[in-house]
């Protein structure tokens, strides 16, 4: 029987999805020129912008082309080549266009982190999903009964890692026994770092605590290796194992003590800086078929920072030549606003525009006002702080020649995208001669 709560999330489903699939662009968002009507997404490729010819307003972020598309291909074939599948976070971008791009190149589905970011993924079109995270509020329990009920063919399965956690849904479940039962998997977790479980015994005593509940189904296990990584082979390797050693010894009690409800077990981790570190551990031999899942998000659009230096100890590990591997495809440009003392130029760019929580912007390339060509920056040049609206330029004596001027335009690379996907609403995608050849919207 169809209720009115059914009919109403349905209608705002269908509406939601019109809105995240085209939605329309103007100067109400940042990036976006003022001297130009509004446009739908799709149409902004047509309107013959070109961000060296001045046609946006800075600051701006961008995504190209090339690397972007790239970075989809080489993430599937790795994947596929380890025989295990994709099911990158959606929280590194929130962007319908470029869920779609991955679904498109082959992900199994895409993992979020709260069931509001979840919603997103599902007006997008996304029907397998994971929450890598642990679901506890009666609204977020709501919430997710809901999106099952009016969404054919959804899957939503989140963390568990906790009796206390597992108590809380039960409670809920009790209060709404119409419920179906939520597909879990329990968190294997790391001493000092975030969630999961730390022992073999607390794991073993939830697989059987779930096992007997009716409120869930256990379906699989998962953990996250990222906070241990160091962008040092030996020692990122020993860890890896080690965890990877305690994720497969409680699939293995799982499955020998039939504690999995389900026809395909899942195992999943991975963050994006050693993935590959895990994806040869993610399908041990069980009783029942396994699927191993790989999440890695960043590896999207890569960076210039953090992840670059994380990922080049993993190139090596597989052999990548230069270039083969992943390539930075975010860049947020800037004017020189002011030159205020010798040695400094100040930069229109912030905190409000671009990431700072793991290190400072990165200058990539330069060019003068009115030049239709980047070119590359002096080694010396340096992001030195950041302000809400202001970056510090700062370069060395011997290269005051090659100065920055007032109006002159700046190429900064990123560290860590998550942190500047988030502060944009929308992100043109261009060519390598910075041509707008596509849109990206975001909704975070």
């Amino acid at each position: 029987m169809t209720t009115m709560t059914d009919t109403a999330a349905t209608s705002t489903t269908n509406a939601t999805n019109a809105h995240f699939t085209d939605p329309l662009l103007g100067s109400n968002f940042k990036g976006y020129p003022r001297t130009q009507p509004p446009r739908l997404r799709s149409e902004v490729g047509a309107a013959g912008w070109n961000m060296l010819a001045g046609d946006l307003p800075l600051p701006l972020a961008m995504l190209k082309r090339e690397a972007l598309e790239h970075n989809l291909a080489w993430m599937q074939s790795r994947v596929r080549e380890w025989g295990i599948d994709l099911a990158p976070h959606g929280k590194t971008s929130m962007s319908p266009q470029l869920f779609q791009r991955q679904l498109k190149a082959g992900a199994w589905g895409l993992t979020f982190a709260t069931v509001t970011q979840l919603a997103v993924g599902v007006a997008a079109g996304v029907r397998r999903t994971l929450i890598a995270n642990q679901v506890v509020s009666d609204e977020d329990l709501a919430g997710i009964q809901m999106l099952l009920r009016a969404t054919a063919g959804l899957r939503i399965v989140f963390l568990v890692d906790s009796l206390a956690q597992l108590g809380l849904i039960e409670d809920w479940a009790r209060r709404h026994p119409a419920s179906v039962p939520f597909e879990v998997m329990i968190e294997i977790g790391v001493e000092g770092a975030r969630t999961g479980c730390r022992t073999h015994e607390q794991a073993v005593t939830l697989a059987t605590r779930l096992r007997a509940s009716d409120a869930v189904k256990l379906v699989g296990i998962e953990t996250y290796e990222g906070q241990g990584a160091t962008g040092v082979s030996e020692p990122d390797t020993a860890y890896a194992n080690t965890l990877m050693d305690r994720v497969e010894a409680i699939a293995r009690h799982c499955d020998t003590h039939k504690l999995f409800e389900t026809d395909e077990v899942l195992v999943s981790a991975g963050g994006s800086a050693i993935f590959d570190l895990v994806a040869g551990r993610l399908k041990p031999a069980l009783g029942s078929p396994v699927r191993g899942l790989l999440r890695a998000g960043c590896y999207v659009t890569h960076d210039h920072g953090f992840y670059q230096r994380m990922v080049s100890a993993l190139d090596e590990r597989l052999g990548c030549q230069c270039g083969e591997g992943l390539r930075p495809a975010m860049e947020v440009w800037a004017t020189v606003q002011s030159r205020p003392e010798p040695g400094l130029a100040i930069l229109a760019v912030g905190k409000r525009d671009i990431s700072f929580d793991l290190s400072m912007p990165v200058p990539i390339a330069r060019a003068a006002r009115g030049a239709l060509e980047a070119q590359a920056v002096p080694a010396g040049w340096k992001i030195t702080a950041l302000n809400d609206q202001h970056a510090y330029l700062r370069w060395d004596a011997s290269e005051e020649a090659e100065a920055p001027q007032v109006g002159d335009r700046v190429g900064l690379g990123i560290s860590h995208p998550c942190t500047t996907f988030d502060k944009w609403h929308w992100m043109p995608i261009v060519e390598n001669d910075y041509r707008v050849s596509d849109a990206v919207a975001m909704h975070f």
